[in-house]
């Protein structure tokens, strides 16, 4: 558990130094609801969260945010940035007095979540699954929190922008690299990258173990990924493409032979909110791209 607990917060960690997708495109535009009438005043403590209750059309009633809520981008203007909750002490959360809290059981630390439930602060705290059931069963859940009955659109939107991906013929081995600093953790299985991968028509590189672990080049090696994948923001910490290409290992995987490098928004990646569709169709594009 202290295992999975480390992993996510390394990978959350990373999504508060994104400065990303600060344009509203049509697409998302689209999965935003009419705005319900409510009093509430939303503490969101998961960036999957913050995006559900944003497309709800509850964005103006979020008050505050861990730092993982990095969509929409509006609402840093807006919503006061609490921490991460695996540091994250009480005082912030009642210094802007919400009326309803909002988090996941993957990241909230348990003495935060004993404070809270004694706070006397009406609590939602949602089982989050990385997969598409997963995400829609975590979007009705949380409507219902909100007091919201209109959520099925988003829902809908995800099935639609699944159908658009293509099939590939054969499943490129994927490895995500997770960079930050002098960090570097490659994926396993039961994580939200590689559940992504799956969903977008590849195959997660490393299956002997869950979560994350630190890079070495005999775990690259033995991998031998067909493509490299990273966070956008991961990606350029590490110089680029040339520096990804000189980790431990990569030089002896088909992957750096080949030079195949793809990086994604790191919260787009993760969130598995009501965007999860359009990550993995720009996923499979991506993949798609670098079998040619």
């Amino acid at each position: 558990m202290k295992k999975f607990i480390f992993a996510a917060s390394v990978l959350m960690a990373v999504y508060s130094c994104k400065k990303e997708e600060g344009a509203k495109t049509e697409t998302q535009t689209e999965t935003k609801a009419e705005t319900p009438k409510s009093s509430n005043k939303i503490v969101t403590l998961n960036g999957g969260i913050t995006e559900i209750v944003a497309a709800l059309g509850h964005e103006k009633e979020i008050v505050g945010t861990d730092v993982t809520s990095t969509y929409p981008e509006s609402l840093k203007a807006t919503a006061k940035d609490l921490g991460h909750v695996r540091s994250m002490t009480i005082e912030p959360i009642m210094a802007v007095s919400p009326t309803l809290i909002l988090a996941s059981d993957k990241d909230i630390n348990p003495e935060l979540m004993g404070k809270i439930k004694s706070s006397g602060i009406k609590t939602e705290i949602f089982k989050q699954e990385f997969t598409v059931d997963g995400t829609k069963k975590l979007i009705a859940d949380v409507a219902k929190a909100t007091g919201n009955t209109d959520y099925q659109k988003l829902n809908d939107k995800i099935d639609a922008d699944l159908k658009q991906i293509q099939r590939i013929a054969k499943k490129p081995k994927v490895l995500f690299i997770y960079a930050r600093g002098n960090t570097l953790m490659v994926s396993g299985k039961n994580t939200p990258m590689a559940s992504l991968i799956e969903i977008a028509g590849g195959e997660n590189a490393v299956n002997d173990f869950e979560d994350f672990k630190p890079l070495t080049p005999e775990a690259v090696v033995k991998a031998n990924p067909d493509v490299l994948f990273f966070f956008t923001s991961g990606l350029q910490g590490a110089g680029g493409n040339e520096g990804a290409l000189k980790m431990p290992g990569v030089a002896q995987t088909n992957a750096g032979k080949n030079k195949k490098i793809i990086a994604m928004d790191g919260g787009l990646v993760s969130g598995f909110g009501p965007r999860l569709g359009e990550a993995a169709v720009e996923l499979n594009k991506l993949f798609i791209e670098n079998a040619k």
